[in-house]
Formats: C-alpha cells, structure tokens, sequence
C-alpha cells in the first residue's frame, strides 16, 4: 500500500513538471532566431534574411522625361517652315481671281534711262512696262509676262498692230496643251472673249506680243507663253501712243 502512494505521487508530480519544459526551450529556441529584415524599398515583397548577412536591395528610381522635351521638338519641325518665305521683291507666278493691284493701273512715274523717248521697255521682274516719255520720267503699266519656263529677253521692233485680233495658237502650244487636257481651236475669231483682247501689237518676226486680256486679275503675274499682256484699256492707251516701227526692249 505504501508503495503504491509513493509511485502514485512520483507520477503526479512528473505530469507537473512536464509543461514546463516545452516552455523553456520555446524561449530558448525565440531568443536564438535571425533578425527579420525588411527592404526599405516599398515596391519589392517582404525579405526575410537569415544570419543577417545579406543587404536589403535598394533599387533605383525611373528617370522621368520632362514634357518640355515633346514642345521643343515641335518648335523645330516647324521652324524651317520660315525658309519657305519669298523675297519681298518677288511676284507671284499664280495669280488670284480678283481686282487689280493699284500699283499696275497706269501712272507718271520718274524713270531715268538712256533710251530715248517713245521707246518701250518692259521690266518681267517687276512686271512694268515703261513708256519712255523724255525729261527722266515715263508712263508706267502693269503687265502680265511668261509664266517659268517662258522667259525671255531681247530687243525688237513693233511690225504691226491690229484692233481685236484673230488668234490662231501655234502648234507647238495646241501639243502642249493637249498634253494636258485642254485642247484649243485651231483659230479664234477676234471679239471679247479672244485671249488676245483688244488690241495687239506684234514684236519683230517673233511669236510674240504686246496684247489685252479678257482676264485682268493675271496682271502682275507670270502666266502667259511668253506674250506681254495689259489690261484692254491699258493696252488700248498704249496702242494709242505707239505706231510701227517702235522699239521695244524686253528684260
């Protein structure tokens, strides 16, 4: 009886040291476990490093690429643009459907030149042709002249005038225009809407003249094949002035 006491107590009194020893070594094992480190960089995952010989990895920040780039960049592809820019001096070669410039109605203008009086000259840069008058001055018109391609310069004589002429186009222009879809008469009767207009005078054994137009918005502009157009009341004044024979100088 007394034996089995002591072995009932020796049995309680190892299930209560039992629990504690777990306990002991948890503390044991916790106090011996590796810092937990955790990268500053807010973008990386959680690391866990053990032994704490590793380095949290810092990772470097995006470059971000100014919006003022994406502005300057335009400003260049547009600035060449200003080399597209014609000379003052210039004159248009296409001309635009309305009134006349002022400057090409007829004037009294200063004009010194060797040349004497009743001479024409006609300036196809500046698209004035001159009417020598003396005592440093001359009568000044507009004009249209040869669109590029059809410039051309020279000096010659007035062989004849005529009031409304006929216009029979030369074959090398009826080709020519045809090549490009517009087919013209073989001959033309004088009259309003005869592209000579109203009055022509012809230079030297050339095809070309002095000659109205039905379309006067084209003065100041290079259009023709090479002829000299005026406005039909110019052309009438100047037809008016000049007779056969006159010398005409063209530059």
């Amino acid at each position: 009886m007394f034996e089995k006491s002591v072995f009932l107590s020796a049995l309680v009194g190892l299930s209560v040291a039992l629990p504690a020893a777990p306990s002991a070594f948890a503390g044991e094992r916790y106090q011996s476990r590796p810092p937990v480190i955790v990268s500053p960089d807010l973008s990386a995952p959680w690391v866990m490093q053990l032994g704490g010989a590793a380095r949290p990895v810092v990772y470097a920040p995006r470059a971000v690429q100014p919006q003022v780039r994406t502005y300057q960049r335009q400003v260049q592809r547009r600035a060449p643009q200003a080399s597209l820019m014609q000379p003052v001096a210039a004159r248009a070669n296409k001309p635009i459907r309305t009134q006349i410039d002022p400057i090409f109605l007829p004037q009294m203008v200063a004009y010194d030149s060797p040349h004497k009086p009743g001479t024409i000259v006609i300036d196809t840069n500046s698209r004035f042709l001159y009417l020598v008058t003396g005592n440093g001055q001359a009568r000044r018109y507009g004009v249209g002249v040869g669109k590029p391609g059809f410039e051309w310069a020279g000096k010659h004589k007035i062989t004849a005038k005529k009031e409304w002429p006929d216009w029979t186009p030369p074959s090398e222009m009826i080709s020519r225009e045809a090549a490009k879809g517009h087919y013209l008469p073989a001959r033309m009767d004088g009259g309003p809407e005869n592209p000579l207009g109203a009055r022509a005078m012809y230079l030297g054994s050339t095809l070309y003249r002095i000659h109205g137009t039905n379309a006067p918005w084209t003065i100041g502009s290079g259009v023709s094949s090479g002829c000299i157009r005026m406005r039909n009341e110019d052309v009438v004044d100047l037809y008016e002035r000049v007779g056969v024979g006159t010398t005409v100088i063209v530059m």
